[in-house]
């Protein structure tokens, strides 16, 4: 029996199969096979120590297997054995659950076409930003939630080569198998082991990174920190948001680059080397309780996103986010996604007795494949599914729960689902599993014959992220709504990417606007082709995306932080109060005659003084 507070590909996961979830690139995020348990989501009403109570008084055998770690605003991440992850749901203190999902990972030139460098040397006669001083980021707080930093590299050092980094989370650690570098100094120790609160990595901080940097050996020097970034990608968002450009001699200094720097490795990968939402959920409670420890405002990048969820911004992760938006003096930025010429999106609006084909072309040697169907509820459509040797199943019954069927190699999981108390939509999930390695190659058709047509707009999804083989897609996709989740979210501040070079649209940038509640997305972009940041070893790389992008928006509103906040000018910008003078400052493309729009949000381009 489905529970309808849980969310559907939660419900459908549940009633998998063990083989069914090794299978699916999505059924088995946040299940461990050894432990038999799951990590979910939850939104619930009280407190943790009431949760804690009642947990030992419902299930009192599973306690010590229970783990609960607590969030800001009533949302928790609980790990639970498999048994009793829908008695837990049930609970009437549990409001509602989801699982985990993967995140993927989506300057010179930049800084100049953004109007950084103005915004870096403005004096006091230099319009109405002036405060006296450059504006650095000084004082301000900026965040990189990402797959971690070369904390060697010079750019994220001081002058005298200590590290500008207060604090390094590395999800991906132990505490256990890291030595205390202070074991005998007063009796006291700078190392932290697990944050407090968390369950997961090692807390790394400024006293310990300096030791580590004093090390004359790589050996010795991470036998302390041996916290590393493996693919560079957090290295260089960072470089962009605020490196300082001491191993360019500034040529390639990125924004903010005197803001202190709090850094999270996202952890746990596991087989899939992908970090998953509760990881993400984890860091920015950190990051913004740190914040408040050290007293300061802050400014959270978020460079990765996934497409799973209606693009309407109402999942739980969404609205995590729009309400840690709203604590402390704190801004978030994320970027809207690389998925905008992936042909992973389609879309139209059906009409009574006017039947429609959505072709899926999918490549040889494809291990698996989802599909999610988001329609009004009001509308009746009848939905099949037709294998490229014209076999189908369908239409497929309009009952709440998983279906399963068989087409050629491929096994076809279904979940028909019905609006929650998050989202007024409708959900159809497909999931195709080979029966033996890969899935039938060749182009498959969802049809979709309209009984009963209220609104009659619909949107498809396939998996974000470069997971699927070239050649796979939609036959006839559109570029509009291809935002990732979380950059859907209202309070978050989304950046789309446009290339500085040529003054025109990224073709990869993922374009707005949000699924049925129409909010104006990407708020604004930033240069995203051909930025040279820092790389692991010290050196510097050029990348592309909107993961470019949003750090040097995430840079830009350090700065604008800096002269609002530190310097006393305007004591409240942050928020959506930083969103909308982002957007007004924001240089219009003259190519681009009407705004707002999909492309480039609002009022275009960041960031005119």
């Amino acid at each position: 029996m489905s529970n309808e507070k849980m969310e559907n590909l939660l419900n459908l996961a549940l009633d998998a199969t063990e083989r069914e979830r090794e299978k699916s690139l999505d059924l088995d995020t946040g299940y461990d096979r050894a432990e038999r348990t799951w990590e979910v989501i939850v939104k619930f009403g009280g407190t943790e120590e009431a949760l804690r109570g009642l947990f030992a008084e419902k299930f009192p055998e599973e306690y010590d297997r229970i783990r609960i770690t607590n969030l800001r605003n009533e949302y928790a991440i609980l790990l639970l054995p498999e048994h009793i992850v829908e008695l837990v749901a049930a609970l009437t203190e549990i409001e509602y659950m989801e699982k985990p999902k993967l995140l993927f990972f989506a300057v010179n030139n930049g800084r100049r076409v953004s109007c950084i460098n103005q915004l870096q040397t403005v004096g006091t006669e230099q319009g109405t930003l002036s405060s006296g001083r450059n504006l650095s980021g000084t004082g301000v707080i900026v965040a990189v939630i990402d797959s971690g930093i070369d904390y060697t590299h010079p750019d994220f050092r001081n002058a005298d080569g200590t590290t500008r980094i207060l604090n390094l989370w590395d999800q991906t650690i132990p505490a256990d198998s890291v030595a205390d570098p202070f074991p005998a100094e007063n009796g006291e120790t700078s190392f932290l082991g697990t944050p407090s609160g968390y369950f997961l990595g090692t807390e790394f901080t400024r006293a310990v990174i300096d030791r580590a940097l004093e090390q004359t050996t790589e050996r010795e020097r991470f036998a302390l920190c041996p916290s590393r970034d493996i693919s560079g990608h957090g290295t260089h968002v960072t470089g962009i948001a605020a490196g300082n450009g001491r191993a360019s001699q500034g040529r390639y200094r990125g924004v903010a680059y005197e803001s202190p720097l709090l850094i999270v490795k996202l952890g746990t990968p596991g087989e899939r080397s992908f970090p998953r939402t509760t990881e993400l959920m984890q860091a920015v409670d950190y990051c913004i309780r740190k914040a408040q420890e050290y007293g300061m405002p802050i400014v959270i990048n978020l460079s990765f996103g996934n497409n799973y969820g209606s693009h309407s911004g109402n999942s739980l992760l969404e609205s995590y986010l729009d309400d840690m938006a709203n604590y402390w003096r704190t801004s978030i930025v994320a970027g809207s996604g690389n998925e905008g010429a992936s042909a992973v999106h389609a879309s139209g609006i059906l009409r009574e007795n006017i039947t429609k084909d959505v072709e899926i072309a999918v490549s040889s040697y494809e291990p698996s494949l989802n599909l999610q169907i988001w329609k009004n509820y009001s509308d009746e459509i009848a939905v099949s599914l037709i294998h490229p040797n014209g076999t189908r199943v369908g239409p497929v019954r309009q009952i709440l729960g998983p279906q399963r069927f068989r087409l050629g190699n491929t096994d076809i999981l279904l979940y028909y689902g019905e609006p929650s108390p998050y989202s007024p939509y409708q959900e159809i999930y497909f999931d195709m599993l080979p029966v033996n390695e890969y899935i039938d190659s060749g182009v498959w058709t969802i049809q979709l014959v309209p009984q009963r047509i209220a609104a009659g707009n619909y949107d498809m999804w396939l998996p974000a992220g470069g997971v699927l083989n070239e050649g796979t897609g939609f036959l006839m996709p559109s570029e509009e709504t291809t935002l990732t989740i979380p950059s859907t979210a209202a309070r978050v501040i989304t950046v789309g990417a446009y290339d500085g070079y040529f003054d025109r649209a990224a073709a990869f940038s993922g374009r707005g606007y949000t699924r049925e509640t129409n909010q104006v997305k990407p708020d604004l972009v930033a240069p995203g082709v051909d930025i040279t940041s820092c790389a692991p070893g010290g050196g510097y790389v050029t990348r592309s995306g909107t993961s470019m992008a949003s750090p040097f928006v995430t840079g830009g509103v350090a700065l604008l932080m800096q002269w609002g906040i530190v310097d006393k000018n305007d004591p409240y910008l942050y928020g959506e109060k930083m969103k909308a003078y982002l957007i007004k400052g924001a240089r219009r493309l003259p190519a681009m005659r009407d705004y707002p729009n999909p492309v480039f949000g609002d009022n275009g381009i960041i960031v005119s003084s």
